[in-house]
């Protein structure tokens, strides 16, 4: 119910889906109704959101947020109905910006995956409480997006390192580590959500994990040459 449980994956799945644009409309600021503020979260995800539709080359007017109160149901009617104009006047998705369907949906899908990340990166800005609407809409810049978008942080684990200690791959919060006692561990970079999990818990005695910016990820060794042999040392 409040504006601070919308994720920023819904608006994109609504955009996947083939929505021409989405509307959030939530309380006014300082009058939340459920005491939770979410609606500060809202406008710094909407602001985010603008930014990233235009790092893929979409009209960031297709995400509006609206704060009114539950009493103003002549406002409301006027948002929804201006919205509703907007969007027939960019067109279907992708139409006015002259992306071809298969290419949207390659954009989207790119963008959806890094959300795990993105949210991670910009913790710190999507808790922020400003005090108007309009302090939102400089809160990201488009270097600061576009950075995050071309130059993502990855992980990898170091083979010739890495001890099969399985403490990483008990951390991972998706399941993107696959090992298993005596086999190196590997990140699947499809499932992995750029958390930092593996790379804050590695024993910093292997320091097997190492932390990639803008820079492709090594290939995951053979299945074969997962093996760690290890030899005891004679007694002198």
């Amino acid at each position: 119910m409040c504006t601070g449980r919308i994720d920023l994956a819904f608006v994109l799945r609504a955009l996947s889906k083939g929505a021409a644009g989405v509307l959030i409309v939530g309380c006014r600021i300082n009058e939340c109704n459920y005491t939770t503020q979410g609606n500060f979260y809202a406008l710094s995800m909407v602001s985010l959101c603008k930014q990233l539709l235009l790092q893929i080359g979409l009209n960031p007017e297709r995400i509006r947020i609206e704060l009114i109160s539950g009493g103003e149901a002549n406002r409301f009617a006027e948002i929804v109905n201006d919205f509703i104009e907007t969007l027939r006047g960019l067109g279907s998705l992708g139409a006015s910006e002259k992306i071809d369907k298969a290419e949207l949906e390659s954009r989207l899908e790119a963008v959806t995956k890094l959300v795990p990340y993105i949210k991670i990166q910009e913790r710190e800005k999507l808790q922020v409480k400003l005090q108007s609407k309009e302090e939102y809409q400089s809160l990201y810049s488009s270097d600061e997006i576009q950075q995050l978008l071309h130059e993502p942080i990855s992980y990898y684990i170091d083979p010739n390192k890495c001890q099969a200690c399985m403490i990483c791959a008990k951390r991972c919060p998706v399941g993107a580590i696959s090992g298993g006692k005596g086999l190196v561990h590997i990140i699947d970079q499809e499932k992995c959500i750029k958390c930092g999990n593996c790379f804050q818990v590695c024993p910093p005695r292997f320091s097997a994990v190492t932390k990639l910016s803008g820079q492709p990820v090594p290939p995951p060794i053979p299945e074969d040459k997962r093996a760690i042999v290890r030899t005891k040392k004679k007694a002198d």
